[in-house]
């Protein structure tokens, strides 16, 4: 989508929004969602030894329920989503817990760090270049179906190693990450600040179990 009222690069999804017009769309987002990862904290902390599989369930119905509110009730779509963060600590409290019992919390702590670094330099990127963030999600959603699919198949097969898969999963969250951020960037495209705010969270979610799993392989080894 291309507005008349910037100047714009002829390539769809290219919008040179003027920073300061987008600067309260950011804010709001980054609030959701910092807001968010401290539930998650919480889910984490209460989350009991079964909540995966619970965890998991919840959270793939509530994704569905936030797109559907979204822009009906955003009052509604943020507290929905503020109950997904929330069973998201169910759902990875488990692991967590164990990667704590096996490497202490230090582990725990600087996987944190270290993506909310990552996260704040791909931000930066998106905030200083014009990127088409329509085909980044295209490319990025069509690696993430082939990665799913080639886990699965690794299942069976035996082909994936676990380091393997965590630097896959970095890189396409990562780009997933920077066309996030880029549509903010570009203004939302129309999507609402509960909207934008869970793209981000998720896409940090899994480049945090990411780096989890890369940082606990490497202790172990």
């Amino acid at each position: 989508m291309a507005l008349n009222d910037y100047n714009t690069n002829t390539y769809t999804g290219i919008i040179d929004v003027p920073r300061e017009e987008t600067s309260s769309l950011l804010a709001k987002v980054l609030a959701i969602t910092s807001f968010g990862f401290f539930v998650t904290a919480l889910g984490v902390a209460t989350a009991p030894p079964w909540g995966t599989f619970v965890g998991f369930i919840v959270v793939l119905g509530l994704v569905f329920a936030i797109n559907f509110t979204r822009k009906a009730n955003p009052a509604v779509a943020l507290g929905l989503f503020l109950t997904l963060t929330y069973f998201m600590g169910w759902e990875i409290g488990p692991l967590i817990q164990r990667y704590i019992h096996n490497f202490g919390s230090g582990i725990v702590f600087n996987a944190a760090a270290t993506t909310g670094a990552g996260m704040a330099v791909m931000g930066c990127v998106a905030y200083l270049f014009n990127i088409n963030y329509r085909r980044i999600a295209g490319i990025g959603f069509a690696a993430l179906l082939l990665l799913i699919i080639a886990g699965i198949a690794s299942m069976f097969f035996h082909f994936l190693s676990p380091d393997t898969y965590s630097w896959l999963t970095l890189g396409i969250f990562g780009l997933l990450t920077v066309g996030d951020f880029a549509r903010i960037r570009a203004g939302g495209d129309g999507r609402s600040a509960v909207s934008l705010s869970l793209s981000i969270y998720l896409d940090a979610i899994n480049i945090f179990l990411a780096v989890l799993q890369l940082m606990g392989g490497r202790r172990r080894n």
